[in-house]
């Protein structure tokens, strides 16, 4: 194929229109009660006799007020002898964090004189939105509770709807006005230990716990939150509306385990033979981890207490590899949604195949999870080669130029194992089906792409809350009924987030919705905006940096920045400003519809690029009128007429022992309301750019 310049994705600078919510109040007046058109999820739960136990927790928080009101809520109920089971299980916890978890007797009452107590249990039971049966079929799913904490849903060997492997469904789909009630044989647990213990807990995973013992790791996985009350000034929207505003930031974790048994498959009995493998496989780490050498260390074999806890030692390398700072169920990992087995327009992708990298403990190392196929096996680190290249215009090309590859050891990538998705206090642990290891084939083949990099991905904030998949509906009832259209989060909030001039940057986020974004979401603000956000960490090399950005007039007039540590004083200028405001039809851009043009916008593709931008990725859609669900032709970027872009930045060198802070500032003094957004960045090799043979694809 002649060399042209083809599309991909990214997303990052774009405002799109939030959707206001009507309001309720936490405490319903006569207006605000169902009366005459049917019942509440309360009435129904005051008729039946088997779940009091339940309804006087509800009532001692007055969350059964809440139920009573306008909205729309999921309440999985427990039945009075499996809410029994589980008092006895609290007040008999050796686990617990204080004696007996608060309660002063092991009864119905013991929990009802603890209103912390009661809160935990009323709203661990209750989520905002409907949630079916049908949609916790398969392999199940995690519904956020509006206790702030997940609950993992699946299908057990009876054919029973579970509940993170513990309650099981007895009366599904009870609608009421206000929402739907399920029944359920037992109280939900939510497990209060951490990570470590609920490791330690589980049959068959002796020699990866020791491992995680022994690196000291283990003190690394304690945290659950960070341990201070957030506020907020100004929660207001554009439209004046007061918005939910997080006063609380949970830290949460993913821990990935090989079973005893997996290892066994790799020649690993013993703990002492895990510190071997682990000086085969990183013993010469520093010819492809270039963050040893950047920072001058020299990769240690020992197997002493001490040296294992340093984290250029191999076990500890190992051990660290497997561990994200986003703690997350299977089903969150990669931005795939379904609907009774029908795609949902959020997914925003047109052929495309969901995937997403994560940055690990080992440090400033990445892993890649990949979805081949939606609604299939999760892969981490899987390799194709030529990937994000095609020999076809219009494609990701033909199947004989993407042969699957090696890496860390494995052909065709670490399958994470569907039979262990187990949550803990602060996160999850996942089994995988081979051993995972960051080889010379990781940096050097499987991230050797084109990376996009959504912003509620690195910034783990969003993950680590429930942000990422929050609906408005659910935002809305943390919001006491309010608008769940955006969250207005504190300066403060995320660690990977600076703003120069304090409160003066609004940092708000629009709420998963109909929204031209890549993930249906977008870090967003406003003000005399000056801002920096830390870009996840990639191997050393000369990158491309693409940033998404849509042309609107309510958009932003901003100079960029970039710098190895957030002093501005240490920043360069990334060209001229960006002014959002300009039309992309505007002939400084250039913008066309491609479906328009005989060669399908290749010749354009040229073009714009030699103006400095790209046109959105083909896989990103639009609005769902334009596109029949399930197809990849219509409503896509390049030919459905609404405008998306890209702005290129000269390429530049990216180190991996580095940090590296983007900066976007407000050149606008006089005007407060034009917006900054973050969707999705790219970072590019430069040879993926200026590949002789094949052409990248418009995915």
């Amino acid at each position: 194929m002649k060399k042209n310049r083809l599309f991909i994705k990214i997303q990052t600078i774009f405002c799109v229109t939030a959707i206001a919510l009507t309001s309720c109040s936490n405490e319903p007046d006569g207006e605000n009660l169902y009366t005459a058109t049917g019942k509440t999820i309360t009435e129904y739960l005051q008729e039946d006799p088997e779940l009091s136990s339940f309804l006087s927790i509800l009532g001692k928080v007055e969350l059964d007020k809440s139920l009573a009101a306008y909205g729309e809520f999921t309440c999985f109920a427990p039945t009075n002898a499996g809410l029994a089971v589980y008092i006895d299980s609290l007040y008999n916890d050796a686990h617990a964090p204080v004696p007996h978890n608060g309660m002063t007797s092991n009864s119905l009452q013991g929990v009802l004189d603890n209103d912390s107590l009661c809160n935990d249990i009323a709203k661990y039971h209750l989520s905002s939105g409907i949630h079916n049966i049908v949609d916790m079929s398969g392999e199940g799913s995690t519904i956020n509770t509006m206790l702030g904490y997940p609950m993992s849903t699946s299908i057990d060997s009876e054919g029973r709807t579970t509940l993170n492997s513990v309650a099981h469904i007895i009366s599904a789909d009870n609608e009421a006005v206000n929402g739907v009630f399920h029944k359920v044989d037992n109280a939900i647990a939510r497990d209060t230990r951490l990570l470590p213990d609920v490791l330690h807990s589980l049959d068959g995973y002796t020699i990866f716990y020791q491992a995680l013992i022994k690196t000291g790791l283990c003190d690394s996985v304690k945290k659950k939150d960070k341990g201070v009350i957030y506020t907020l000034k100004d929660k207001t929207d554009t439209n004046g509306d007061e918005l939910f505003s997080p006063t609380e930031c949970k830290i949460r974790y993913t821990i990935f385990a090989e079973s005893d048994e997996v290892m066994a498959k790799a020649g690993i009995h013993s703990l002492a033979d895990l510190q071997e493998y682990a000086n085969r496989v990183y013993g010469n780490a520093a010819n492809w981890y270039h963050y040893l050498n950047e920072k001058g260390l020299t990769v240690n074999k020992d197997t002493t207490e001490k040296a294992c806890k340093l984290r250029y030692n191999t076990l500890n390398m190992f051990v660290a590899y497997h561990i994200l700072y986003a703690g997350m169920s299977k089903d969150q990992m990669v931005f795939e949604k379904r609907s009774n087995n029908k795609w949902n327009y959020n997914v925003n992708q047109c052929g495309g195949e969901p995937y997403d990298y994560y940055e690990t403990m080992l440090p400033n190392t990445l892993i890649k999870i990949w979805e081949p196929q939606p609604g299939t096996s999760l892969y981490i680190n899987r390799w194709r080669l030529n990937n994000t290249l095609t020999n076809e215009v219009g494609t990701r090309g033909s199947a004989d130029m993407h042969p699957l590859q090696t890496a860390g050891g494995v052909r065709g990538g670490v399958r994470i194992d569907p039979s262990l998705n187990k949550s803990a206090h602060n996160g999850y642990i996942h089994a995988i089906n081979s051993m995972l290891i960051y080889d010379t084939n990781v940096p050097n083949g499987v991230l050797h792409e084109r990376m996009r990099f959504e912003a509620t991905t690195f910034l783990v904030e969003f993950i680590n809350n429930g942000f990422r998949y929050n609906s408005m509906a659910e935002i809305s009832a943390m919001n006491a009924g309010g608008s769940g259209a955006r969250i207005a989060f504190p300066v403060n909030y995320f660690d990977n987030v600076y703003c120069y001039n304090g409160e003066d940057t609004k940092v708000r986020y629009n709420v998963n919705g109909d929204y031209r974004a890549y993930q249906a979401n977008a870090f967003q603000g406003w003000g005399q905006y000056d801002i920096a956000v830390k870009f996840p960490h990639v191997p050393t090399g000369t990158y491309e940096l693409r940033l998404f950005y849509s042309p609107m007039d309510h958009g932003g007039f901003m100079q960029f920045y970039l710098g190895t540590s957030k002093n501005v004083q240490e920043m360069q200028v990334l060209g001229l400003p960006l002014d959002v405001r300009v039309p992309g039809r505007d002939e400084r851009i250039g913008w066309t519809d491609a479906s328009t043009e005989e060669d399908l916008g290749i010749a354009t593709d040229k073009a714009l690029r030699n103006r400095g931008y790209m046109r959105a990725p083909y896989s990103f859609r639009g609005h769902p009128d334009t596109q029949d669900e399930g197809t990849s032709g219509a409503g896509n970027c390049r030919t459905d007429g609404i405008i998306t872009l890209r702005k290129l930045f000269d390429p530049m060198v990216f180190k991996q022992s580095e940090d590296y802070w983007f900066r976007f500032k407000n050149m606008i003094s006089d005007d407060s309301d034009l917006k900054w957004q973050l969707d999705f960045i790219e970072l590019v090799p430069v040879d993926i750019i200026n590949n002789d043979q094949y052409e990248e694809d418009w995915m």
